[in-house]
């Protein structure tokens, strides 16, 4: 007896059930188990718009820029939804493409609703072609769309610093903060404009509280460090210093930095009596 073949409201369920399994795949990180649910799709249905969109974001969150341009193109032309157009920028600047990725994203931001990732995304797209000006105007923009987004605020904080702009990086950083009181990069931008402007001890303050939420923030115990050299407390100093060098021979190096360059800081004519000395020797 021959066995029944599926029948076309069956197939449907059965490629709804993978389309299903495919997307929590991607909520929940695991971008292989993705793309072989989508890739399974596409076999029986080589035109499904949503399996094309998540095989292109599994394949990004692989790092497969250049395989996942195709898909995420196509899901972009067949929809006007800012996210995708976002997610093929990403994959065309990951693939060096930036004047396409520029082009999707000036189409992204324009958008209604606006989606807030693709100003971010713009952002840092302007600022590391050396547009900041352009950048900082994006990311203002997107700021007013997404006031509690805690990364535009901080992305305009980075360029601002970079242009010199230590008075409105504070600000953007300072702003980050108060979304959220306990993200790392907003701690250590904020810390760092202050340390530059002298105010070492509202920097080790900030440094105390990644610490309170991440005692292995290396950076954040050499920048305590650091400034508490500046604050003339020698002893926790060196503690924090060698603390962070005994993480690997990197946070070695910049240890040793710090106790070098600060003005309370030690000099050491042999590299072997340094190393003695920030191992606790």
């Amino acid at each position: 007896m021959m066995a029944m073949q599926p029948t076309a409201n069956e197939k449907q369920r059965a490629q709804a059930q993978m389309l299903q399994q495919a997307n929590s795949a991607i909520q929940n990180e695991r971008p292989i188990e993705a793309e072989r649910l989508a890739r399974e799709i596409l076999k029986a249905n080589s035109g499904h718009s949503e399996a094309i969109k998540i095989l292109g974001y599994a394949l990004l969150m692989q790092g497969k820029a250049e395989d996942a341009v195709a898909p995420l193109e196509k899901a972009a032309r067949a929809s006007h939804d800012p996210e995708i157009a976002t997610q093929l920028a990403i994959a065309l600047r990951q693939a060096g493409e930036t004047d396409r990725a520029l082009i999707w994203l000036k189409r992204a931001v324009k958008r209604t609703p606006p989606f807030a990732a693709a100003f971010h995304e713009l952002g840092y797209l302007l600022h590391s072609l050396d547009r900041s000006e352009e950048a900082i105007e994006v990311l203002v923009q997107g700021m007013a769309v997404a006031p509690m987004m805690t990364e535009m605020p901080i992305q305009l904080g980075f360029v601002c610093y970079a242009m010199n702009d230590r008075a409105n990086a504070g600000s953007a950083f300072a702003r980050a903060l108060s979304i959220n009181p306990v993200h790392p990069e907003a701690i250590h931008g904020l810390a760092t404009v202050l340390i530059e402007e002298g105010e070492f001890a509202q920097a080790a303050e900030l440094f105390k509280r990644a610490l309170s939420v991440n005692a292995d923030d290396a950076p954040a115990r050499i920048g305590l460090g650091n400034c508490l050299l500046e604050l003339g407390q020698a002893e926790a100093a060196y503690a924090c210093l060698r603390a962070a060098s005994a993480r690997s021979s990197d946070f070695y190096g910049k240890a040793l930095r710090v106790a070098l360059s600060s003005g309370h800081g030690r000099f050491w004519l042999r590299p072997s009596a340094a190393a003695k000395f920030l191992k606790g020797d």
